[in-house]
């Protein structure tokens, strides 16, 4: 007969598994997209935003994982910023980052004051919320030198914000692995572009991260992105290798297939030429930015 004991030694021997495969799997998927979006440099200072969720803790955890056996050095330098949520615990993210050992800086801004006195009763505030968040992160990177910032978005986020703006805001559009910000002053990097949202899940229950829950101001549970991590969630659980392929599809663009004409140059299509282009010659170089023939390369 089984003891308890037994259990509790099967059980915890059976997590101890799972928790090694799932941070080689996101180690690998993290290594890769570092790799193909040349995120990190030798001598980056990569500036790690925490927000107390799953998903920026996964990340700092790869993150400083990679650091110690990377052929290359970089700083990494953990950053929370305080919006003054009431009931937010200050004190989770200074005690969870003192113990790991990582440099770490708690920035304090009321933003929350901000957007309750801005955005009218029952209205989302998250997009608000997120651009005030954003340029205070951007500010503070600046002052500590930092010249990476790493957000902690993963591939379900690019896929979702990929149909939000497909579906509400008529782009194909979505959150790129790596950009730099509209004044050309900071680096964003995502080093989980590759990484599933459930993975991180399981990987974030595992390590026993101190989570602090994202609903501090009472968040809508009919936004936008929710209806469409639904969908996305159902399409998985339905149909097994889907979110795959679509998220595949993000990295093989066919510009001459689509209908932008600020993308492909569509008036100039000649016919005698595969798939209607022509060589550029000296005539027309000058006209404008050469197209390229995607299909044949």
């Amino acid at each position: 007969m089984t003891t308890n004991l037994e259990q509790d030694n099967a059980l915890e021997k059976r997590n101890k598994t799972r928790l090694n495969k799932l941070q080689k799997r996101l180690r690998r998927e993290m290594g890769q997209a570092i790799e193909n979006f040349n995120m990190i440099e030798d001598g980056d200072k990569v500036m790690v935003c925490l927000s107390g969720g799953k998903d920026s803790y996964a990340m700092l955890d790869i993150l400083m994982n990679l650091q110690r056996s990377a052929p290359i050095s970089f700083e990494l330098v953990a950053v929370n910023l305080d919006q003054k949520q009431p009931g937010f615990p200050e004190h989770v993210l200074p005690e969870y980052l003192a113990s790991i050992d990582v440099p770490f800086h708690i920035v304090e801004r009321d933003t929350y004051s901000v957007v309750k006195s801005v955005v009218p009763e029952g209205k989302t505030t998250c997009a608000l919320c997120s651009r005030l968040r954003r340029g205070t992160l951007y500010g503070f990177a600046e002052e500590i030198g930092a010249n990476k910032i790493a957000l902690g978005h993963h591939r379900d986020d690019i896929l979702e914000t990929f149909f939000l703006n497909m579906f509400y805001g008529g782009k194909l559009k979505s959150m790129p692995p790596k950009l730099v910000s509209d004044d050309g002053k900071n680096m964003v990097i995502r080093p989980l572009a590759y990484a599933r949202e459930k993975d991180i899940a399981e990987y974030a229950e595992l390590k026993e991260f101190p989570i602090i829950p994202c609903n501090l101001c009472g968040s809508q549970d009919n936004l936008q992105r929710q209806v469409i991590k639904e969908m996305l969630q159902q399409w998985d659980k339905h149909h097994p290798g889907r979110i795959e392929t679509m998220f595949r599809s993000l990295q093989h663009v066919v510009p001459s297939h689509l209908a932008d004409t600020q993308l492909f140059d569509f008036k100039s299509l000649e016919l005698g030429f595969a798939h209607g282009v022509g060589p550029k010659t000296e005539a027309n170089i000058n006209e404008g930015p050469e197209m390229i023939d995607i299909l044949s390369v």
